[in-house]
């Protein structure tokens, strides 16, 4: 389970490379015995399998998650890790390196003021993992622009050309809008990640629209949690409706 094997399912032969969200290691295996050839954990998703808030999941939570879904497996793992957690590019990378994955997002908005980092810094930053990393990490570099309400085509292409030089594999403008994928992709010179969202094209649509890799966020978790919310009401209803 490389780094190798991971980047090169983002050129070929089939794309889009659909990623399922794993939130444990059952539903790694799930997605692994379905047969899909890679997997990328949203953290929102494990935030929730663990009690916490999205983006409140304490570091050390976070990696031990990640490594029991890699344990599970026997394919690529990408590991949302967010902002990085603050921690340097070296302990970032041997942290991932411990859990066994192979791939990470690393998004550019800056969790103390909640808002997007400086575009130079975070590519210094990127640059700074890739150079820890070497080959050995496929690195997904989210844009926030959307996320941000700030829908300026013109500084996500910006932000995802700093972020290429800076070596990441791909580039995730979360939220961009399935019409602007094309453009996106062919300005910024790298495979594009998009997310499906509820009221959104289907991955193959989403592959069709300009996307190289597509992933669900939390999406599959929480369908996962509307369908288990069934069960438990269906079983209330067994029992004459007691509690």
């Amino acid at each position: 389970m490389t780094a190798a094997e991971l980047r090169a399912l983002h050129h070929g032969p089939d794309l889009p490379l659909v990623l399922p969200g794993p939130w444990d290691a059952a539903s790694a295996t799930v997605f692994a015995d379905a047969g899909f050839t890679a997997l990328a954990t949203p953290s929102a998703g494990i935030a929730a399998s663990l009690g916490y808030a999205d983006g409140a999941t304490p570091p050390g939570e976070m990696f031990a998650a990640v490594t029991r879904i890699v344990r599970a497996v026997g394919i690529p793992v990408s590991a949302d890790v967010e902002a990085g957690y603050g921690l340097s590019a070296r302990e970032l990378v041997g942290r991932l390196a411990d859990t066994g994955a192979v791939g990470c997002n690393l998004e550019d908005t800056d969790h103390t003021t909640g808002t997007l980092r400086d575009a130079h810094r975070q590519a210094d930053w990127l640059a700074e993992v890739r150079a820890e990393a070497g080959d050995a990490l496929v690195i997904n570099a989210r844009i926030d622009t959307y996320l941000h309400g700030a829908p300026d085509t013109e500084e996500t292409i910006r932000r995802g050309r700093l972020y290429a030089a800076a070596g990441a594999d791909c580039v995730y403008p979360i939220l961009a809008p399935p019409p602007r994928l094309a453009a996106l992709a062919t300005a910024i010179g790298l495979p594009l990640n998009s997310v499906v969202t509820p009221d959104g094209p289907a991955p193959r649509a989403l592959g069709t629209l300009g996307a190289s890799r597509v992933t669900f966020g939390p999406g599959l978790q929480h369908r996962a949690t509307a369908a288990l919310a069934g069960i438990a009401e269906r079983l209330r209803e067994e029992l004459g409706g007691e509690r």
